[in-house]
C-alpha cells in the first residue's frame, strides 16, 4: 500500500463524508428526514518486518440516525392530538351555538314563558295574546334552526369522513410503493439500506396515522398495515381499501367498511363498528358523532317533545275567547323509525309518545327473536320483552303490526327524539283561538294561561327531575364541559407531541452549526488525504532523479 493509494482512500472517504454532510444540510426542513451519517472503519493493515503497515480508511454505510421507539411514540402522540383536533372543531360549534344567553334557545324560552304571563294577567287583551303567539313562533324557529345546524353538522362530517377514507386509501398505496422501491433497492444493492425511501415510507405511516389509527407491523422489510380490531389494509403488497356506505342501521349517516375476501375468492366489503375506528381525523370525527352529535340531537329533541306535550296538555283543559275547547299549541311529527337493512319479514314497528316525563333522549333497537319484541336501549341497555301487539318503554309506546309476519332475527332502531326539533311546528295561527280561560269562567279569566306559565318551573321532565329551562341548560353544560375538557386535553398533547418531537429531533434532527463544524472537519480531511498524494509524487520524482 503506497501513499498515493492511502491518500486516495482518504479523498474517498472525506468526500462521502462532505456529500453527506451536505445531503443533511440540504434536507434539514424536510419533515421525516433522518440525520445520516458515514460509517468507516480502517482498511486493515499489511504485516512486515518493520510491524502493520496500516492500508487506511475505507467507509462501510451511510447509516441514518432513527430510533423506533421515538419514533412509535411521536406518531401514537401526533394520533391522539389529531383526534382531539376533529373532535375539538366539532364540539367548538355547537358551544358557540348554544352557549349565547343573549340569542337562541334560551332567552326564546324565557320570552315565550313572560308573553305567556303577561297574556294569562290580561287574556282579553288581543295584543297580548298576538305577542304570545309572536312569542311561540320564534321559540319554535329557534329550535328548529338549531336542530338544522346540528343537521348540517352531520352532513359535513359525512362529507369528511368520505374524504379522509379517500386519503387513507392513497396513503396506503403509496406505502405500498414505496415497499416495493424499497425491496428493489435492497435486492440491488443488500449491504446498505436506502435511507431516503425508508425516510419517506416513515413519514407517508406518521401522516397516515393522524388521518387514523394504525397498527403497524415489519415483515421481512415490507411494513404491514390494519385498523380497527386488525382489519387489514396493507398486507404483502396487496391494498385492501376501505369504504363508505350508507349505514346498515341509519341510513343518514356514512359507515366505514374495510375489504375481504371471502371463500370463493370475490371481494366484499364489511361495515366496521364506529368504535371500531380510534385515533386520527377519523377517530376523532366518529367519536364526536357517536358521543356528542347524536347526544345532543337526541336531548334537543326531548326538549321539543317536552315543550309540546306539556302545553297541549294544559292548553286542552281550557278555552279560548270563543268558548271553544283549547285545541294543540304545537305539533310533532312522526317517531323515527328504520327499517333494518337485513330483515327478511315484513314486520312493522310504529311508535308514538306516551309520557314526555319519562323520555330518556336514547334510542331504541327492536329485536324480533324467537317469536317474541324485545326492546333494548342504545348503546347497551338491557332488552326487554314486550307484548305481541306492543308495549310502552320510557315514555314510548311501542306499536307492532300484528297483521304482518316478521322474521326471526329482524330489527328496528326507534329514534323518538331525533327529529322531534325538526317537527316541532306552531299550529295555532289565530290569537282568538289560544286557550287561556278555565271552562265557564269567561274572557276575562286567565286561570290556564297561568298553569302555562307556571310550565316554566314545573318539573315536566327526567322523571319529574328538571323543567324546560333546566333541560335546555343541562345541554348547554354537557357541551361545554365536553369542549373544555376537550380544550384541556388537546393543550396537553401539544406539550406531548412536543416533547417527543423534541426528543426525536435530539436524536435524528439535522444541526445545521454541528454540520458546519463537519464539513470544515472533512474539507480539512481531504486536502490532508490530498496532501499525501501529492507528497507520494515527490517522492516518486526523487526516486526517479537517482537514477539519472
Amino acid at each position: 500500500m503506497n501513499l498515493s493509494n492511502l491518500g486516495l482512500a482518504g479523498i474517498n472517504a472525506a468526500q462521502n463524508r462532505l456529500q453527506t454532510a451536505g445531503h443533511n444540510i440540504n434536507n434539514v426542513d424536510t419533515v421525516g428526514f433522518n440525520r445520516q451519517t458515514v460509517l468507516s472503519q480502517t482498511a486493515g493493515a499489511t504485516g512486515t518486518h518493520a510491524g502493520y503497515i496500516g492500508r487506511g480508511v475505507q467507509a462501510v454505510t451511510v447509516q441514518r440516525a432513527y430510533d423506533n421507539f421515538l419514533y412509535r411514540q411521536l406518531v401514537s402522540a401526533q394520533t391522539t392530538g389529531a383526534a382531539l383536533v376533529s373532535y375539538g372543531n366539532e364540539i367548538s360549534q355547537i358551544n358557540n351555538l348554544f352557549a349565547d344567553r343573549t340569542v337562541g334557545i334560551s332567552p326564546a324560552l324565557q320570552n315565550f314563558f313572560d308573553s305567556m304571563q303577561a297574556a294569562a294577567s290580561a287574556p282579553a287583551d288581543p295584543a297580548a295574546r298576538q305577542e304570545l303567539l309572536g312569542r311561540a313562533s320564534a321559540l319554535v324557529g329557534q329550535i328548529n334552526d338549531s336542530n338544522g345546524f346540528l343537521n348540517s353538522q352531520r352532513e359535513n362530517i359525512n362529507t369528511q369522513i368520505t374524504t379522509t377514507v379517500t386519503q387513507v386509501n392513497s396513503y396506503v398505496e403509496r406505502v405500498r410503493d414505496l415497499n416495493a422501491q424499497i425491496q428493489t433497492a435492497r435486492a440491488t444493492n443488500p449491504a446498505h439500506e436506502p435511507n431516503d425511501l425508508l425516510d419517506q415510507r416513515d413519514q407517508l405511516v406518521s401522516e397516515l396515522s393522524q388521518l387514523v389509527d394504525v397498527q403497524v407491523t415489519e415483515q421481512n422489510g415490507k411494513v404491514g398495515l390494519a385498523v380497527g380490531n386488525g382489519q387489514v389494509l396493507l398486507g404483502g403488497d396487496t391494498v385492501f381499501p376501505l369504504h363508505t356506505q350508507q349505514s346498515l342501521a341509519d341510513p343518514t349517516r356514512v359507515a366505514i367498511a374495510y375489504t375481504v375476501i371471502t371463500a370463493d375468492g370475490s371481494i366484499a366489503q364489511v361495515e366496521m363498528r364506529e368504535d371500531a375506528i380510534k385515533g386520527g381525523k377519523l377517530g376523532g370525527l366518529m367519536t364526536y358523532r357517536k358521543d356528542v352529535l347524536d347526544s345532543v340531537q337526541n336531548e334537543l329533541g326531548r326538549l321539543a317533545a317536552g315543550l309540546a306535550l306539556a302545553v297541549n296538555d294544559v292548553h286542552r283543559t281550557g278555552t279560548d275567547l270563543s268558548g271553544a275547547p283549547g285545541g294543540d299549541v304545537f305539533s310533532l311529527g312522526p317517531i323515527k323509525v328504520l327499517f333494518g337493512a337485513r330483515n327478511g319479514g315484513d314486520g312493522s314497528v310504529s311508535a308514538e309518545f306516551s309520557d314526555a316525563n319519562q323520555l330518556t333522549g336514547l334510542d331504541y333497537r327492536v329485536t324480533f327473536e324467537a317469536g317474541k319484541y324485545m326492546v333494548a336501549s342504545l348503546p347497551n341497555g338491557k332488552a326487554i320483552e314486550l307484548p305481541a301487539g306492543g308495549g310502552v318503554v320510557d315514555g314510548v309506546k311501542f306499536t307492532f303490526d300484528t297483521t304482518k309476519t316478521p322474521a326471526h332475527g329482524d330489527s328496528w332502531v326507534v329514534q323518538p327524539t331525533r327529529d322531534a326539533a325538526k317537527s316541532l311546528q306552531l299550529v295555532i295561527t289565530d290569537p282568538a283561538k289560544l286557550a287561556l280561560a278555565a271552562p265557564g269562567t269567561g274572557t276575562a279569566n286567565g286561570d290556564i294561561g297561568l298553569k302555562l306559565a307556571q310550565l316554566q318551573t314545573d318539573k315536566t321532565l327526567g322523571n319529574g327531575s328538571m323543567n324546560l329551562t333546566e333541560a335546555f341548560s343541562k345541554i348547554v353544560n354537557k357541551v361545554g364541559v365536553l369542549t373544555q375538557q376537550n380544550g384541556t386535553a388537546a393543550k396537553a398533547q401539544v406539550t406531548l407531541i412536543e416533547q417527543n418531537f423534541a426528543a426525536q429531533q435530539a436524536l435524528s434532527g439535522v444541526n445545521l452549526d454541528e454540520e458546519y463544524v463537519n464539513l470544515d472537519r472533512f474539507q480539512q480531511q481531504f486536502r490532508a488525504a490530498s496532501r499525501l498524494i501529492d507528497v507520494s509524487t515527490t517522492l516518486f520524482d526523487t526516486l526517479l532523479g537517482l537514477r539519472n
